[in-house]
């Protein structure tokens, strides 16, 4: 007798089982978990040209398919302990080193059936994300030429649409004047949006939370007589303050932001330490929309860093991915990245916010 079902059929029923079950992996009825990470410099193994001299398979540096398989496996892992359902990432070379992340994040039984990467500028570095939300828009914000774009995609759950703005500013090599032009950009693009509209500004900043403050009496950064990108430009300061979370009422005109930056107490806001000095480099910024009771709104409290063991080495300094001759030399397939991921929690259900945060 003919079998009712053949297993082919039932194999491909069970494939697709598994990757409607991956789509979705919500702590809570409504809700999802944003992530941004700085992976610092996830390459593939194919020369374009526009590859930093150690990242080149044709260079002396032992960068080659096996290097860069190792390093999308090590990121992978990052990702797979993290459990987002959104990641904006930083530091992808391409499409094909986000597809050797994407494969590798399958072989842990890991799987984001939507991506995006901003890939129109030739940089060496581009911004990209991955979702397990639907992406139903995507589209790059160029801040000049040479610069790498800023991704703005749109998801969509439960019927709700939440942009998110995917940043990699430039770094504190140059002056702050060259952050700002990132910033008014991505003011340009946030001021284009309805009225209300959900959406979150993520990424590696490379500004301070705080860097009003930090920047004062710093000459070599400070030449745009104290303004800077993150807190001037996108309003997360008021009145020389920070922004707070009761500051934002009003969700159809106010411009301000808050930095997440904020829930956590001083010693713990750090997500990249350089040479000892630690660094609010990256970023989870919020409008006053996500405090209202439409659509999405932020869980409070959830903002954290991702902080697990392997992410450290013995020294207790993040393991960041290691290079012979104190980074200058080969690969030696091992590590992760320099910078720490942070994450938040989003609802589409209605959430109680204290907004007793300083």
């Amino acid at each position: 007798m003919k079998p009712f079902l053949s297993t082919k059929y039932i194999q491909t029923a069970v494939i697709v089982f598994f990757l409607l079950a991956s789509t979705c992996l919500p702590v809570g009825a409504g809700t999802i978990k944003v992530a941004t990470y700085n992976v610092n410099n996830l390459f593939d193994a194919v020369a374009d040209g526009t590859e930093y001299p150690d990242y080149d398979p044709r260079g002396p540096y032992g960068w080659d398919r096996n290097m860069a398989d190792i390093k999308a496996a090590n990121i992978a892992r990052v990702l797979t302990e993290l459990k987002a359902d959104i990641v904006c990432l930083q530091e992808v070379e391409s499409r094909r080193a986000l597809a050797l992340l994407l494969a590798r994040l399958r072989r842990n039984n890991v799987i984001y059936p939507f991506s995006a990467i901003a890939d129109n500028a030739r940089t060496t570095v581009k911004c990209a994300l991955v979702s397990n939300c639907p992406i139903i828009d995507k589209q790059e914000i160029s801040p000049g030429k040479d610069m790498r774009n800023i991704l703005q995609v749109t998801v969509k759950q439960d019927r709700h649409p939440l942009v998110l703005f995917v940043n990699h500013w430039k770094s504190k090599q140059g002056p702050e004047s060259r952050r700002i032009v990132y910033a008014r950009a991505l003011k340009s693009a946030v001021d284009r949006l309805d009225p209300g509209t959900d959406y979150i500004i993520a990424g590696d900043f490379n500004t301070n939370y705080d860097e009003f403050i930090s920047i004062a009496g710093n000459d070599r950064l400070n030449d745009t007589n104290g303004q800077t990108g993150i807190n001037h430009i996108l309003g997360t300061i008021k009145h020389n303050r920070l922004v707070m979370e009761k500051d934002l009422k009003h969700p159809e005109r106010d411009t301000k932001h808050y930095n997440l930056w904020l829930e956590l107490p001083p010693y713990r806001r750090w997500s990249y330490n350089f040479f000892g000095r630690k660094n609010s480099l990256d970023s989870l910024i919020l409008p006053a929309s996500l405090y209202d009771d439409k659509g999405f709104s932020y869980i409070d409290d959830s903002f954290d860093r991702f902080v697990p063991g392997f992410l450290f080495d013995h020294r207790g300094a993040i393991f960041r991915w290691q290079q012979a001759d104190k980074g200058r030399g080969r690969h030696l397939g091992k590590g992760y990245s320099d910078h720490l991921p942070i994450f938040a929690l989003f609802s589409t259900e209605p959430v109680p916010s204290k907004q007793t945060h300083p």
